[in-house]
């Protein structure tokens, strides 16, 4: 039963990293780090939650290893690229302070 439970963990990891693939492409590397990143981070996310309420919640356990694996995701995307605006640091450069 929890060869299923970790290979759904898994999965779930996979599709936060499809998802965040599909809604922030320019944001996150390319390559296989995201999917690598999301399947791991499910699979921890979810196996620690079934160790600390016994196996029992399945429902509990689930959200638990999506949610770990988006919070890991997080963490490899790039910031949002500012267009036509300058540093704040370049413009004290620039007025001779």
């Amino acid at each position: 039963m929890l060869f299923w439970e970790a290979a759904a963990y898994a999965a779930l990891g996979l599709l936060a990293a499809w998802a965040a693939g599909r809604l922030l492409p320019a944001r996150l590397p390319a390559g296989p780090l995201p999917f690598a990143t999301g399947a791991v981070a499910g699979l921890v996310g979810g196996l620690v939650t079934h160790t600390v309420l016994g196996g029992a919640e399945l429902a509990a356990t689930l959200p638990a290893a999506f949610g770990t694996a988006v919070a890991l995701l997080s963490l490899l995307a790039r910031p949002a690229a500012r267009r036509g605006r300058h540093s704040r640091h370049s413009k004290v450069r620039a007025s001779g302070a």
